[in-house]
């Protein structure tokens, strides 16, 4: 009897394995970058299969643990990480991460490169690209809106290459009476000898390790009264520890048992009167917040293509090696079709984020010769726009094609040490962090409603799209300008009706619109891509489907709706 070896799938180096990153990088990026870029991010696609996948796999198995009381009955309250965790916090400062997106070395393409890099990072860091988005939309926050004493405290380490110096950000805002809707926020804000102290409970903490956290937290006056709804909210600066080294008052209750994302330390905390720093004005919390958002949301998308990525790649090479019904498995038909079909929507989902890392760049560094041809408000106003649909559109992209995937391993990629499993879990986080899928829909409601934003978005689509000259091309470019069409006729009707009507098609909408961007940056890059036959053909099967998918909802439909859960 023979005794059979399932093949195992493997990684290569992730940049120069990476026909889609490199080909896009080449046409945006000018050549006076390329070589510092493409050697940089060459050395780190291997770093990120070599010894930094070792720090994740080390972190994976061997979760962070809470130790609350020593054994004479003294409250510690210790978080304890791997070395794994301790490392990869130190691979994040050494090879910039963060500090990319603020030194602009790479003028207005520093977003790009750091997302680039991001994006190689995420799938072999255990899930460090959590911290690492709390501790840049920190990093924006204080940039914009910190005082001087803030920026030289926390921003220069938030943004530092030292790992001795480095520090991560901790992002305060949910309560279990809330969530989402931070209105609902308890926690109190007492000022008590000058000096403000926080008390509540912050119900879901990622990164508890970190140095720092932003909160928020309602003001209560002398009579012990505070201001109800979000504009009672204000932002405050805490640092976890105090100079001498004890905590800030800040009670660990547990850590949380997450369906994935094992590796990352998650708390429930209760802050027992912990000393705090007001940022901005008293009640401009909520505004202040909104400002993170282009960040941690795009770190949100960039981090799901990555494992979007991870997942096909191994699943291309599993199929390569696995022999089933006397066929190595990429030659059956339906096989075939169904990594087609995941290659085309990660295309997709690439080229929508990369288009808001162009975006998110020129708005930061702003040149009226802007590679977009839009003016500095418009390009804030269309940032505004596609940020919550990139995030909900990779997040379900990535959720819906790592269950198809996973299939594609069978039996194997449902047994734990395959590693596929994990994927499996963890990916699902991506719905649920900065925002649900509804709520970032709603948001997408306020951002057409507040700024004419749509607009916008149809004259950057259509001077993308004018450009691209390829008669191979023509149809398709057809097909988006009607898509555009169509989505602007909805916005009309529907904005003249009942706010039900809107609110029953806004996935329907940020589906639509994420398709059209997509559509558009896949157009862009096959008109001069390196191999353009292969570009025009996966983006001529997006373009099969219908880009926009508006459905009818009205009131009727409504209550029928309603009926039926009931």
């Amino acid at each position: 009897m023979n005794d059979f070896v399932q093949p195992m799938p493997s990684l290569k180096n992730q940049f120069d394995d990476d026909e889609l990153l490199k080909s896009f990088l080449k046409i945006k990026i000018p050549e006076e970058y390329q070589k510092e870029v493409f050697t940089n991010l060459s050395n780190f696609g291997q770093r990120v299969v070599g010894d930094i996948l070792l720090m994740s796999k080390d972190a994976e198995e061997n979760p962070p643990c809470l130790v609350q009381f020593d054994c004479w009955g003294v409250r510690k309250d210790e978080l304890k990480t791997s070395k794994g965790w301790k490392d990869l916090d130190k691979v994040s400062a050494e090879e910039e991460i963060v500090r990319i997106g603020y030194d602009k070395k790479f003028a207005h393409y520093s977003r790009m490169v750091q997302f680039s890099k991001l994006y190689l990072f995420h799938p072999s860091s255990a899930f460090y690209s959590c911290p690492l988005a709390m501790t840049d939309g920190a990093a924006k926050l204080i940039e914009l809106y910190g005082d001087e004493q803030l920026k030289l405290k926390a921003f220069l380490h938030l943004t530092s290459n030292d790992p001795e110096t480095f520090w991560t950000s901790g992002q305060w805002m949910t309560e279990k009476s809330g969530g989402s809707d931070v209105s609902r926020t308890e926690t109190i804000a007492r000022k008590i000898n000058g000096k403000w102290k926080l008390f509540g409970i912050k119900w879901f903490s990622s990164a508890t390790t970190s140095q720092m956290a932003l909160a928020l937290a309602r003001i209560e006056d002398e009579s012990g009264q505070t201001i109800a709804g979000s504009r009672g909210l204000s932002l405050f600066y805490i640092e976890l520890k105090k100079e001498t080294g004890e905590s800030n008052n800040i009670e660990i209750i547990r850590l949380k048992e997450k369906l994935g994302t094992k590796a990352l330390p998650t708390a429930e905390l209760k802050l027992n009167g912990t000393d705090a720093e007001l940022i901005g004005s008293i009640g401009d919390g909520v505004r202040l917040i909104s400002s993170m958002f282009n960040i941690t949301r795009l770190y949100n998308a960039v981090t799901a293509v990555a494992a979007f990525r991870r997942i096909l790649t191994l699943a291309k090479d599993y199929s390569s090696k696995r022999l089933a019904f006397k066929k190595i498995i990429n030659q059956h038909p339906l096989n075939v079709l169904i990594l087609a079909q995941a290659q085309v929507d990660f295309h997709a989902c690439f080229h929508l984020t990369f288009l808001i890392s162009e975006i998110i760049g020129n708005d930061e560094v702003f040149t009226t010769d802007n590679s977009l041809k839009l003016n500095h408000e418009e390009i804030s106003k269309i940032l505004r726009l596609l940020t919550p649909i990139v995030k909900l559109y990779t997040a379900k992209k990535v959720v819906t094609w790592t269950s198809e995937l996973l299939e594609v391993f069978a039996g194997v990629g449902y047994v734990e040490d395959s590693g596929i499993a994990r994927l499996y879990r963890d990916n699902q986080v991506f719905c649920i962090w900065e925002g649900t899928t509804n709520i970032l829909s709603l948001d997408l409601l306020r951002a057409l409603k507040k700024d004419n934003s749509f607009s916008i978005f149809k004259k950057m689509v259509h001077q993308k799209l004018q450009l691209i000259t390829s008669t191979e091309l023509k149809a398709e470019v057809q097909k988006v300008f009607m898509a555009t069409e169509e989505v602007e006729r909805v916005l009309e009707i529907k904005t003249k009706r009942d706010e039900c009507e809107l609110e029953g098609i806004a996935r329907d909408l940020a589906f639509s619109i994420g398709n059209i961007a997509a559509a558009t940056g896949m157009l862009e890059h096959a008109a001069h891509a390196n191999s353009p036959k292969n570009a025009e053909n996966i983006v001529k099967l997006f373009l099969e489907k219908n880009l926009s998918q508006i459905g009818k909802f009205d009131q009727a439909r409504f209550e029928k709706l309603q009926e039926v859960i009931s």
